[in-house]
């Protein structure tokens, strides 16, 4: 019985690796908040002035790096052998995970920079991407809760880089509707032999 699944990859050797990836490029957002040197005492306008881009970028990659480490994890725990494709395929998700903190720093210390916003629109857009192409290949068959959760945030990252283009000062607000995805699942009826496992899955 194991002979077939010879040439498979154990996807729990990947979760281990994207754990650390994750946790890594996470606390690395943090690395470019200014750390100044105030002339004199700061006060509540000199600290806004300082901190309010670059903070607002942070939380704003943090939470989109929390969304997709939880859909990661969902998607592995239905997937636990995959052949090298999807191998490599999650090894190249994991890379734009990587490249979060580096967009991240652009973005917040030039934010209002239309080619920046555009770039870390792209990023995103990506990522979503990658994300949705591993879920249509884990959950094959069309129509799925999940598929249609993952493939949301492409729908909304892929205007968005228009939106950074023109007004890269209101574009973040925009990308915050990536998030729902959550609600998308909510309106997609599962296939009935996945809601079955689903139900299995249950304590």
């Amino acid at each position: 019985m194991a002979e077939p699944q010879s040439d498979l990859f154990e996807m729990r050797r990947l979760e281990s690796l994207s754990n650390t990836i994750f946790g890594v490029a996470m606390t690395l957002l943090a690395y470019d908040l200014p750390k100044p040197n105030f002339a004199h005492m700061p006060g509540w306008i000199d600290l806004v002035h300082t901190y309010s881009g670059r903070l607002a970028g942070l939380v704003l990659s943090f939470i989109i790096a929390g969304v997709f480490w939880i859909s990661h994890h969902r998607r592995l725990a239905r997937q636990p052998f995959a052949g090298r494709p999807v191998v490599i395929l999650n090894l190249f998700f994991l890379l734009s995970i990587v490249l979060l903190p580096v967009t991240n720093g652009l973005y917040g210390g030039y934010r209002l920079s239309s080619a920046v916003a555009v770039l870390y629109g792209l990023h995103l857009t990506i990522i979503a991407s990658l994300n949705a192409a591993l879920w249509w290949l884990a959950l094959p068959g069309g129509r799925h809760a999940e598929i249609a959760g993952a493939i949301f945030p492409v729908i909304v990252f892929v205007p968005g880089i228009v939106i950074a283009a023109i007004a890269p000062e209101y574009v973040q607000y925009f990308w915050m509707l990536g998030f729902g995805g959550f609600l998308a699942r909510r309106f997609v009826r599962s296939p009935p032999a996945a809601l079955a496992g689903e139900q299995a899955e249950l304590p």
